[in-house]
């Protein structure tokens, strides 16, 4: 016995003799329906502007010398005139010893300017553990390094990020990845 076809829904055809015309097997009409409408929802939305920027290094071995000095690299735009928050992003696994890192961060703005920023970044606490988010046994954290209160304006040109690691230890181990996320500011 088979099913009783089912005409396809008169809104994909502006002529009513076609919806007459075709006609699929119950239930497919369902899925493509529901496929169509899914895709939509999920495309559309996604045309916006992006407002997040971020570039991380990967670690070789996850073992840091301080010799290897990553360097992250973002363009603004001429006509970008947004406030950006800039965050630290370090990955590292649950083997890491300690409950900071030092970094010295040296930003080269489109001028030429060189600016050294050097950072004890909070990873742990002896109360939480580690701050940064987790799965399994690795932690990331998005540590923000400006005034949460007057976000940077940024000049339209290059802007080079080098990333150094000043720990007493050398080489630092168990610290997969580095970066820089820019967020624009609400």
């Amino acid at each position: 016995m088979h099913d009783e076809p089912w005409p396809i829904p008169c809104f994909f055809y502006l002529d009513p003799y076609l919806c007459k015309k075709f006609r699929l097997k119950k239930g497919i009409l369902n899925y493509i329906s529901f496929f169509v409408l899914l895709t939509s929802y999920l495309v559309l939305p996604s045309c916006g502007t992006v407002d997040v920027f971020e570039k991380n290094a990967t670690i070789p071995k996850q073992v840091w010398k301080s010799s290897f000095k990553p360097e992250i690299t973002f363009t603004i735009a001429p006509n970008d005139t947004a406030r950006y928050n800039i965050f630290i992003v370090i990955r590292h696994t649950d083997a890491y010893r300690y409950k900071n890192i030092w970094l010295n961060v040296q930003t080269e703005s489109p001028g030429g300017v060189v600016n050294n920023q050097p950072l004890n970044l909070q990873l742990a606490t002896d109360n939480k553990g580690w701050l940064g988010s987790g799965m399994d046994d690795i932690f990331e954290h998005r540590i923000l390094i400006t005034n949460p209160h007057d976000p940077q304006r940024l000049s339209p040109g290059v802007y080079r990020f080098k990333l150094e690691n000043i720990m007493r230890e050398d080489p630092l181990k168990h610290v997969m990845n580095v970066g820089i996320r820019l967020e624009k500011a609400p």
